[in-house]
């Protein structure tokens, strides 16, 4: 059967971009991208600084990459490392880097022939690469740097950081004196004719203009470097903002200094500390805004600080140790007490218990032994363990975990498209309304109407910033996702988030999801005067030469006690009836009361048992011994222990709970009254599946399914949001959009909780910037002047900016301390057999 793909089916590429500021870079970066042929469409997320670009044919890179410079932002020199073979001399490392050089987009290529490897900078496509080295003569294939590309990358954003407090304090030192010397003049008493008695108004402004000067032009130029550009291509964003209102100050106060006759009389005045201090707040701002935006990706730099660095492999007979990044499929890893494991793999020598909680969740250590898996970035606890590596790189579960998470946090919710129309065209719709302040204020405004149009056209233009409105949707996705990772909750589509929000049913898979997934021996009771053990023994010995699934069960629960199994000879399979043969020379019979009939035993001694095992949905077994009639066995899929809390957390969230299932009617039902399951889909086929979750959808709303075999992957790709078991098949993984690494359903109602958290906190943050910018831009534009007398200071208006961005990025980081409404971890450890309860006999 075909599994159903959802719409994500075209190739994707992702670009960092640098130089955005606002949430109308956003819309403009988008547009840009979505022009070049081949693209499909492209989602821009701003605190990332990441381009998500889906492809519908070929595109040149290089052309994506001049589409954003074409559009005033840049996109930063990426590291690509090739393995080369074919090279023998020097003047082969000059013929390879002569061919990379050639290649457009490349700005640094160094070959180095003792490792084979080469290092390019630039922003050419990797297959542009390998073609020029083909073309050279040699052969080259791309080397995994998945993780020191993402060092670098934490490498830059803290660099950025460094960069913008260095500023920071620049700015504030050369701002201070500006703002003493202006409005301590204005606000203390005496100070104004102090300053006039001592140095002079003209030198005062002399001060005022050559520190003013110094801040706008060192660390202020960032603004103007970036923002006039934009303004002179017809696109202007948050830096335009900052360079015109603070230039418009600036130029305004240079004249009154220095040609004050060109200014109306009673206008002439200075703003030099009005555009000091707005780039010193908005610097400010741009510095808690990195400190912020870093703690957002603290999740995906904690995953990447578990890879190991280093692995011990076994070589060549000996053991040495190398990079993790050199291991390769098949090698023998070693891992004492105390490692780190580097990769995945299978073990094959040792016992030993393994920290696995960066996976599950799960606080208590993993037993491991020969022929258990074995995750790489886990912590080995007790013994010494030799495992072969089967993933290594970008294969292995960690790396995979990484990219999911790094890809949920850079997608788009449906709630951001609006979010991007309103900003694509705000920050021009701001400057109008400047413009429009400005000339209100001239021709209705009281004298001096110049001096007050100047600085209500400024504070309009730099409080409207929309920084807070580009935040506000993907710094909470970010830290939520991260939080869902920590959790054991894996988003592979940023969009689940949101659909989880809105679901009102979620339907489980029964078989390997709401149960165990194998059958178990769960009921074995026995006739007065037989021991349980050896009765147990005795069955389990003439079942164990049986290939049945519930034979399978009773072997392996006489194996759990530890029993031994005495040797079973003269086996027959009676068809339609049951087993029998000898053990110790005592005739052992099993199977169904009709077999019991046949052999004259009366099975009605355990009617109470069997009543109870039907009304479970479970089918009994007989066993008689000795030509005596001697136990009644129950073999079912157990429900698994965390099952009843999250369904019964489920219903607390106000949700309907389903149950679909190609078992019986009888065990279903059974089931389901066990769990308190609402509605129930049974003895359908994995089609049938798909038609049960539209139905449910038509019925009752958004759904949610959760499942773990390859029968499910058609289900889970129908339902609105598809939540994949970790421990399921690949292919149902694959086709969910939320991945459940615990391997229990606690992970469903925290999934749920959390998706609820986080809309609601990006709700906040929509409100907050939103409301801040409808209801202080009139404030700014001097609506309240004819009624006050209230205006708006720059100063004032930069300050309530940054701190609406901080805030925004505050609240978002107040999902870091979401609690699950279930704590997170693994399946318990499965119950002791059950004991046996004596049935008197007739």
């Amino acid at each position: 059967m075909n599994v159903p793909v959802k719409p994500d089916t075209y190739d994707k590429m992702t670009l960092a971009i640098e130089g955005m500021s606002c949430a109308s870079c956003i819309g403009r970066v988008e547009k840009a991208l979505t022009a070049v042929p081949g693209v499909a469409g492209a989602s821009v997320n701003l605190a990332t600084e990441r381009a998500d670009v889906t492809l519908s044919g070929p595109v040149d890179h290089r052309s994506l990459v001049e589409a954003i410079e074409k559009a005033g932002y840049t996109v930063p020199s990426a590291s690509t490392t090739l393995a080369i073979t074919g090279m023998s001399c020097a003047s082969c490392v000059g013929r390879v880097e002569k061919a990379l050089a050639a290649v457009p987009g490349v700005s640094e290529a160094s070959v180095n022939l003792a490792t084979e490897k080469a290092s390019v900078k630039g922003a050419a496509d990797i297959d542009a690469l390998i073609a020029a080295i083909a073309a050279a003569g040699y052969q080259a294939r791309p080397v995994d740097t998945g993780v020191e590309a993402r060092q670098d990358t934490a490498a830059r954003k803290d660099a950025e950081e460094a960069e913008l407090r260095r500023s920071l304090t620049l700015a504030a030192l050369a701002t201070l004196p500006v703002f003493v010397l202006e409005m301590g003049a204005k606000m203390v008493p005496g100070m104004h004719g102090w300053i006039a008695a001592t140095i002079g108004m003209q030198t005062n402004w002399l001060i005022q203009f050559a520190l003013t000067a110094f801040v706008l032009s060192v660390p202020g130029r960032r603004f103007y470097t970036h923002g006039i550009p934009a303004l002179a291509r017809g696109a202007p964003d948050m830096n335009s903002l900052v360079a015109v209102g603070t230039a418009a100050a600036f130029l305004y106060s240079l004249v009154a200094t220095f040609a004050p006759v060109l200014l109306p009389d009673g206008t002439v005045n200075v703003y030099y500390e009005a555009a000091a201090v707005i780039v010193t707040l908005i610097l400010l701002g741009r510095w808690l805004e990195a400190r912020a935006k870093g703690r957002t990706s603290q999740a995906i730099k904690r995953l990447i600080n578990l890879q190991a660095k280093t692995a011990r492999v076994r070589r060549g007979g000996a053991t040495a140790e190398i990079a993790a990044s050199e291991v390769m499929p098949g090698d023998i890893v070693e891992v004492r007490p105390g490692e780190r494991l580097p990769v995945d793999g299978t073990v094959i020598e040792g016992d030993s218990y393994v920290d696995e909680a960066m996976i599950t969740g799960e606080p208590m250590p993993v037993a491991k032994s020969e022929g258990a898996i074995v995750v790489g970035g886990t912590v080995n606890q007790t013994g010494a363990l030799a495992f072969t590596a089967t993933a290594v790189g970008a294969d292995t579960m960690l790396a995979q975990i990484i990219r999911m998470v790094e890809e949920a946090q850079g997608s788009k919710l449906p709630i951001q498209a609006l979010v991007d129309k309103v900003t694509l065209w705000f920050v021009p719709a701001v400057m109008a309304a400047a413009a429009l302040t400005f000339l209100v204020w001239m021709i209705f405004g009281p004298e001096p109407a110049l001096t007050f149009g100047l600085v209500n056209a400024v504070a309009v233009l730099i409080i409207a910033c929309p920084c807070a409105m580009g935040l506000a949707t993907p710094t909470s996705i970010m830290v939520g996702t991260g939080r869902g990772a920590e959790m054991g909750v894996l988003f592979r589509k940023g969009e689940a988030l949101q659909l989880l929000k809105q679901t009102r049913i979620v339907a489980f898979d029964k078989t390997g999801t709401l149960t165990e997934g194998r059958p178990t021996l769960t009921d074995f009771d026995l006739a007065e005067g037989f021991a349980h053990d050896e009765a147990l023994a005795m069955i389990a010995a003439v079942e164990a030469r049986s290939e049945h699934p519930i034979a399978r069960a009773i072997v392996e629960a006489a194996e759990a006690k530890g029993l031994a199994l005495p040797e079973a000879t003269g086996f027959q399979s009676v068809t339609g009836f049951g087993v029998a043969a000898e053990v110790a020379e005592t005739r052992v019979e099993i199977g169904a009361d009709r077999y019991m009939t046949r052999l004259g035993h009366d099975a009605g001694r355990f009617a109470t048992t069997a009543k109870r095992l039907a009304d479970e949905g479970k089918s009994p077994l007989y066993a008689a011994i000795g030509g005596k009639l001697a136990a009644i066995i129950a073999v079912a899929d157990p429900i698994k222990q965390t099952t009843p809390e999250a369904i019964a957390a489920l219903h607390e969230l106000g949700l309907k709970v389903a149950m679909i299932t190609g078992d019986n009617r009888r065990t279903a039902e059974a089931i389901a009254g066990k769990l308190g399951i609402d509605e129930v889909v049974a003895e359908v086929l994995p089609g049938g599946k798909v038609d049960a979750v539209r139905r449910l959808k038509a019925e009752h709303g958004t759904l949610a399914f959760v499942g773990d075999g390859i029968n499910d992957a058609p289900a889970l790709a129908e339902a609105d949001v598809g939540l994949a078991i970790g421990t399921g098949t690949d292919v149902a993984i694959e086709a969910a959009d939320v991945v459940l690494m615990a391997g229990n359903l606690r992970g469903v109602p925290n999934a749920i909780a959390l998706s609820q958290a986080t809309l609601g906190n990006i709700k906040q943050n929509l409100f907050w910037a939103f409301a801040y910018n409808t209801a202080l831009i009139p404030v700014a534009a001097g609506v309240l002047y004819p009624a006050l007398g209230l205006l708006l200071s720059p100063m004032l208006a930069a300050g309530a900016m940054a701190l609406s961005s901080v805030f925004v990025l505050g609240n978002a980081l107040r999902l870091r301390r979401f609690a699950a409404p279930l704590p997170a971890g693994a399946e318990p450890q499965t119950a002791p057999a059950p004991r046996p309860r004596p049935v008197p006999a007739s």
